[in-house]
């Protein structure tokens, strides 16, 4: 292979591999603060159902 095309794998692979360790480190820190919720639990009680 030539120089430029190892330049272009180390590259490559390079930035892959630091957007996965970018992407799995952002999933184990979890969210940053109390405001932040992905979801809502609606209740399934039916005496509860106005609160909706």
């Amino acid at each position: 292979m030539t120089t430029g095309g190892w330049i272009n794998m180390l590259l490559s692979v390079g930035f892959v591999t630091t957007l996965f360790i970018f992407c799995i480190l952002r999933v184990l820190r979890g969210p940053r603060g109390d405001d932040r919720h992905l979801a809502h639990v609606e209740p399934i009680e039916e005496d509860e159902t106005d609160q909706r």
